[in-house]
């Protein structure tokens, strides 16, 4: 598939667009010829960021900006944003790669981790969209994606506080895809299984260790195979883009949640056993 037929000319707000998935979308658009603002709250990873996908331009017409904010506070967005477009115009995409896990057993929570898993993996990617929205209104068109995970059709335990957000924005596209319909505006869903980041390498730092078990025999797809599947789906307008095995899990949970369960369940039980556990 040409990608530079989609990408090509066009321009991209990249949220989380620092390191990880974001980082490798970000450099997947520059390399098909597209233009990206990548935000983020540490200026020193934006700035780290911003010249390695600089390096992958192919001409000197394409942009490569940054914007230090946190995304969940709206009022500190939209200021940023609009400063943004009123110096290079309303942007083709916003992708929503902002998100964060705190693998933990049930006891040990407390409702301030529930809360800042809120605040981060849902405001943090509803606040952009409310900002952009009544540009892209006015404009008739735009397209809009935003990351859930493998969690998002499925829970797993010591997933508590992380689950219930990428359900929420699950549940956010699926009603925005269909109430924007007539303003033209796309939504895709990004489903990344276990993919190697900087994140992944901090959750399992609290990842209970039954957990740990479970995902081992799950693999770990790279960051850069993540965002060419993603834009592979943008370029065919899919809404659900399933990466790795992700794809397989949905379609079980989704068509057999019976039998799915069922496997959950004994991978659980076997992990207990394995970790000395009744």
């Amino acid at each position: 598939m040409n990608l530079k037929k989609t990408f090509n000319g066009k321009m991209a707000i990249v949220c989380g667009g620092s390191r990880g998935i974001g980082k490798a979308v970000a450099i997947e658009i520059i390399k098909n010829g597209g233009s990206v603002c990548i935000i983020a709250r540490d200026k020193k990873t934006l700035k780290n960021a911003m010249e390695e996908i600089n390096d992958h331009r192919l001409k000197h017409t394409q942009t490569v900006d940054l914007i230090s904010c946190d995304t969940s506070s709206i009022n500190k967005l939209k200021p940023l944003l609009q400063k943004y477009i009123k110096k290079h115009g309303v942007p083709d995409f916003l992708i929503n790669c902002v998100g964060y896990a705190y693998p933990q057993y049930i006891e040990n929570l407390h409702m301030e981790d529930f809360k800042k898993n809120m605040d981060i993996n849902y405001y943090g990617q509803l606040a952009p969209i409310l900002v952009l929205l009544p540009y892209f209104m006015k404009k008739g068109g735009g397209y809009i994606v935003n990351c859930s995970s493998v969690s998002g059709y499925m829970g797993l335990m010591g997933y508590s506080t992380y689950t219930p957000t990428k359900f929420a924005i699950v549940g956010l596209s699926e009603s925005l895809r269909h109430e924007l319909k007539p303003y033209n505006i796309e939504f895709s869903v990004l489903y990344p299984p276990d993919t190697d980041t900087p994140g992944f390498e901090n959750e399992n730092k609290t990842k209970p260790e039954e957990l740990s078990i479970m995902s081992e025999g799950g693999g770990l797809l790279p960051s850069e195979k993540v965002a060419k599947k993603l834009l592979a789906g943008i370029a065919r307008k899919k809404f659900y883009i399933l990466p790795g095995q992700a794809g397989l899990l949905w379609r079980i949970t989704r068509y057999l949640p019976g039998i799915a369960h069922m496997i959950m369940d004994s991978e659980y039980r076997k992990a207990r056993k394995k970790s000395g556990k009744p």
